[in-house]
């Protein structure tokens, strides 16, 4: 029966493309966030998303410019 199971585990390759595909999004992922990490992209991303809340919360303070 466990060599039976064993067989087949290593014959059988129906999930290898989701799991290729899982592990190449992992490796897309960590580049990119070794990447932000690296510099001050976050920094400026976070500036950007401060900006965008003001904006939201009061639209009459917002400017263009801003």
């Amino acid at each position: 029966m466990v060599i039976k199971f064993l067989t087949r585990l290593f014959v059988e390759d129906d999930g290898q493309g989701l799991v290729e595909h899982t592990l190449l999004v992992l490796l897309v992922a960590l580049v990119f966030w070794i990447g932000v990490k690296n510099t001050d992209v976050g920094d400026h991303l976070a500036s950007g998303w401060s900006k965008v809340l003001d904006c939201i919360t009061g639209p009459f303070v917002c400017s263009s410019s801003s």
